[in-house]
């Protein structure tokens, strides 16, 4: 019996333990991973952007730097465009002191100044300005003419940069010929061993360097006709002098007045940016 009841008690299935509610994980910040097999056309190592707690994306930084053409047929690359600019600019300068009316008029202003005999009124800086604005004025036409058929169809996308850049050279070779001797063209035309060519045919490097020379010839020239009525001064000065038996005062110092008052008296200044003005045939 006992036998029995332990067989019993054996045989009897453990009592059932209530299942209670799952562990709760603590939450995490969701990652999305990439695509196993990336779409056709797409290379695996494009890099997928984590989305970060909040909703919110981190790109990676990128940096960009490249040259690419100018996208007109026949023109040359912006690398090419970014040199001549440069070198444009560094020779700005002697292209605006060359090639326009800044050498005749700061010249002749030069000349004025030592004919008056103030090597120091007007000083250098207001010589060099006037004659800069008096070139911007001179050149005004000129440069409307290369901005209407050179700059803005170039900038239209009309022109590339070459035929530009002929465009805005013929203004600038038309007023260079009207100021330029014939014996200076023919000169530079022998030293170059060139054929005979035509006025229109001339190249630059035959132009500028006979359009410099004849600016130097017309400027001296100018600035002696402006030296004689000083010097017409220094001279009665000098003689009135020695007349009188002053032998040791300086004339120079005795003639400076007279000279600055004979400059004022004939509105002088007016007289040589007049004369100056239309001394260039525009």
């Amino acid at each position: 019996m006992l036998a029995l009841g332990a067989g019993e008690m054996r045989a009897q299935p453990a009592p059932a333990i209530p299942a209670g509610p799952d562990p709760v994980t603590p939450a995490g910040p969701t990652v999305i991973a990439p695509a196993a097999n990336p779409a056709p056309g797409t290379t695996g190592s494009t890099a997928t952007p984590a989305v970060l707690p909040g909703g919110t994306t981190s790109n990676p930084l990128r940096l960009n730097i490249g040259i690419e053409g100018s996208g007109r047929p026949g023109d040359v690359s912006v690398a090419i465009q970014l040199v001549v600019i440069m070198t444009l600019l560094t020779l700005a300068p002697s292209l605006v002191i060359l090639m326009t009316s800044f050498t005749r008029i700061v010249i002749v202003l030069g000349f004025v100044r030592t004919a008056i005999g103030v090597p120091s009124a007007p000083s250098n800086q207001i010589i060099v300005g006037l004659s800069l604005f008096l070139t911007f004025f001179l050149m005004g036409p000129v440069f409307d003419r290369v901005n209407a058929e050179a700059m803005q169809p170039y900038l239209s996308g009309q022109l590339n940069s070459g035929q530009a850049l002929d465009k805005a050279a013929v203004p600038v070779r038309e007023f260079m010929l009207k100021q330029t001797r014939t014996r200076d063209l023919e000169f530079f035309l022998q030293l170059g061993r060139f054929p005979p060519t035509r006025v229109e045919d001339l190249p630059m490097r035959v132009v500028i360097p006979a359009f410099v020379i004849s600016e130097l010839q017309t400027a001296f020239q100018m600035g002696f006709m402006l030296f004689l009525p000083f010097l017409v001064v220094d001279f009665l000065v000098s003689s009135v002098l020695m007349a009188l038996g002053m032998m040791m005062m300086p004339p120079a110092i005795v003639s400076l007045p007279f000279k600055l008052l004979l400059f004022v008296l004939v509105d002088g200044w007016h007289l040589v940016v007049k004369s100056l003005v239309d001394s260039f045939r525009v």
